[in-house]
């Protein structure tokens, strides 16, 4: 059985088995290379990265600004020119492979909710038998890719397993703090006060309560070689954490934020800025751990208060109203005291 690619109609691709990469230029090959040195690569420019094979098609169904597309586009370039994503059920999942279309120009397997990172173990395990019998010489890489539903909640044993079993592959979350396939239920990545369709405001409730899992400091507790935390708008620190995932030995694991559309209520124009604003707020912090330690890859100069990032957002309106000021207050001080943690841990001081 063969696919078509839903803006290019004479590329085909072969359902079953690995798939042969699109022909990739000999200066795109150079402009590869020349970005490598050592153990890693140096930091492209955004018309280098503007250069490569879009693996990534256009003509997919998902949202006008949905935070996710900008992610993975760059982390198939990271990728490199072969590779193998297998992705759990969700959006992202459902709104590039509508048959008989798919927006992956590359080998793709669909897994259910609950086991991405289990399914690409097994493929990469696969892989190296293949490898070690002399069956195959080309050299791939893996990628594992789960919403925060199908990573935080009903991945996330498969996805220790993975981590633990210390198998070759990457896995990325892509984090929009709720179910929002199904209709915004809350997951255990929803902040606090939020308004889902399982954590309702009303006359009795403000909205989801207790905290966020603390997930990138999870996979972090796995002690394996790279784990990170970034965000679609902060590309080429997005970037360069990508090309450290792809490029160890062993698991890795980044956390990036993924603002939805409909699930948080504001305007598609506005993605990037609440992505912005996550960090500039220390909400989401961007920060890495490579080999047991940790570093903060950005230091606010001036942190903003967490309604900033509130702001605009229509599942935190009615946290303005004054019987719910102090969930913005609470949210505010746990912000602060994880980040403070977050410093003393990276072992460098807040900016005056």
């Amino acid at each position: 059985m063969r696919v078509r690619v839903r803006d290019d109609p004479d590329y085909e691709i072969k359902v079953g088995g690995f798939v042969p990469e699109p022909a990739i230029s000999q200066n795109t090959k150079q402009l590869r290379n020349n970005y490598r040195i050592g153990a890693h690569k140096i930091m492209a420019k955004l018309k280098d990265l503007a250069a490569m094979p879009e693996k990534l098609s256009g003509g997919h169904r998902l949202c006008p600004g949905c935070g996710a597309p900008p992610i993975f586009r760059l982390a198939l370039r990271a990728a490199g020119e072969n590779s193998v994503i297998g992705i759990a059920t969700g959006c992202l999942e459902v709104s590039t492979t509508i048959y008989p279309y798919t927006a992956w120009r590359n080998s793709f397997i669909h897994s259910a909710f609950e086991n991405s990172a289990a399914t690409i173990s097994g493929v990469e395990a696969a892989y190296k038998a293949l490898k070690r019998r002399g069956k195959m010489d080309a050299e791939y890489k893996f990628l594992a890719v789960g919403g925060d539903g199908g990573t935080y909640d009903i991945g996330l044993q498969s996805l220790s397993g993975a981590m633990e079993r210390g198998h070759d592959m990457v896995y990325i979350c892509y984090d929009n703090e709720a179910y929002q396939n199904t209709g915004n239920q809350r997951s255990s990545s929803t902040p606090m006060g939020s308004n889902t369709s399982t954590s309702p405001t009303g006359t009795q409730s403000y909205g989801r309560k207790g905290w966020r899992k603390d997930l990138t400091g999870i996979m972090a507790a796995h002690n394996i070689p790279y784990v990170a935390q970034s965000t679609g708008y902060h590309w080429r620190d997005l970037y360069n954490k990508l090309e450290k995932a792809f490029t160890v030995e062993g698991p890795a694991f980044i956390n990036v934020l993924s603002p939805c559309v409909p699930g948080w209520k504001y305007s598609m124009e506005k993605t990037m800025h609440y992505n912005d604003l996550a960090v500039g707020t220390c909400f989401w912090p961007l920060f890495e751990v490579e080999n047991g330690v940790w570093k903060i890859n950005r230091i606010p100069k001036n942190k903003l208060p967490i309604e900033e990032w509130l702001k605009g957002q229509g599942r935190f309106r009615h946290l303005f109203q004054p019987k719910n000021r102090h969930v913005i207050d609470q949210l505010q001080e746990e912000v602060d005291h994880k980040w403070e943690a977050l410093l003393v841990r990276c072992e460098v001081k807040a900016a005056k």
